[in-house]
């Protein structure tokens, strides 16, 4: 039976796009889960001043040079990544690249046509489907930076420059419980008046929120879930804390506990129960070692430039705290993004 050119084509396209299917699927599961990784080995340089990134990294990072932190360093992972194959007998011959190039090429008009609408409803971003991560860029204009940009964020921390970094100094204060589901996380807004003190710059903190898993993976394993603590310099740099979390502990987590009695559960909703108040200061780790990297906002525009701070040391809550979490929010995980030869620091 003889099939016509336009068929011939329709089923190409088909065929192209089960395989992007099949190879997004397998590449989020496989960051979210963090499979398929080495072994850890240490990485340490001799000097023990600290060490400058590539310059690749952005011009807004901050250089992070104090005397020693005073805290034990914890083992740092150095793995080499194989590229994960990506089968597919509807077009065998196609690298994932080629195939990413054809869904990219296929969706142009259908992306095109979007944006044209936008004037009035803007495109939202998400984690699956057309919006997914690996398409941000392709959304609006303001979100290329999240296909084109060379110092993205998170990444897999697999080898870091154990040196002397300074300690985050904290000065939280408590204030009137603001939480929000905004669809993506579960976010709390920070009246003013909090900040940290990092090498003697001060960043205020603006708001923190939660992912599950966690974005950023530690020798290719990712943790249940994250907090980012946000905050932003009077120059206008933005620094982010991560802390990560595990479930569990035998007990309930007393800070997650008096959040989560409050947790909206449906996208757009918030509370400001009266006379509920916060301080994120409960949620940190008695150790606030940690490794440090110029990166990006790891949502759209994704902007570059940003300070990150990733706690060695994770907290722990109950299974009963995370199941609740993933109830109303799961799998809102960027995929960990090319090092592109920035320099990982930790602190010893």
């Amino acid at each position: 039976m003889k099939i016509s050119q336009s068929k011939g084509l329709s089923v190409l396209a088909s065929g192209v796009c089960l395989a992007i299917a099949m190879s997004a699927q397998a590449s989020d599961k496989s960051a979210i889960m963090g499979w398929g990784n080495p072994a850890i080995s240490v990485e340490k340089k001799p000097a023990p001043a600290a060490v400058t990134t590539e310059s690749t990294a952005s011009a807004g990072h901050e250089s992070v040079e104090a005397p020693v932190h005073g805290q034990a360093a914890a083992p740092v992972a150095k793995m080499h990544h194989a590229a994960p194959a990506h089968e597919s007998a509807e077009a065998p011959a196609m690298t994932e690249e080629e195939i990413l190039k054809a869904h990219a090429s296929m969706m142009a008009p259908a992306m095109s046509s979007h944006r044209a609408k936008a004037s009035h409803h803007a495109i939202h971003w998400g984690y699956s489907g057309i919006v997914a991560p690996q398409y941000w860029g392709d959304i609006k204009e303001e979100y290329r930076l999240c296909s084109e940009g060379k110092s993205q964020s998170p990444i897999d921390i697999s080898s870091a420059v154990v040196t002397s970094l300074p300690g985050i100094q904290v000065a939280y204060r408590p204030v009137a419980l603001d939480i929000v589901n905004n669809g993506h996380a579960i976010q709390v807004n920070y009246a003013p008046g909090s900040a940290i003190r990092v090498g003697g710059k001060t960043y205020g903190l603006l708001q923190f929120h939660f992912h599950s898993p966690s974005e950023h993976t530690i020798g290719g394993k990712a943790h249940d879930m994250v907090a980012h603590l946000v905050h932003k310099a009077a120059d206008g740099q933005l620094a982010v804390i991560a802390v990560m979390i595990d479930g569990g502990a035998a007990q309930d987590n007393p800070f997650i506990g008096a959040l989560w009695q409050y947790l909206p559960a449906e996208a757009g909703q918030s509370q400001r129960p009266e006379g509920a108040s916060v301080n994120v200061a409960d949620l940190l780790p008695p150790d606030l070692n940690y490794f440090n990297y110029s990166g990006s906002l790891t949502t759209p525009p994704c902007s570059e430039g940003v300070n990150w701070f990733v706690l060695t040391a994770p907290v722990q809550i109950s299974d009963a705290q995370l199941a609740r979490f993933r109830e109303v929010i799961f799998n809102d995980a960027r995929p960990v993004q090319p090092v592109n030869g920035r320099t990982v620091r930790l602190g010893n």
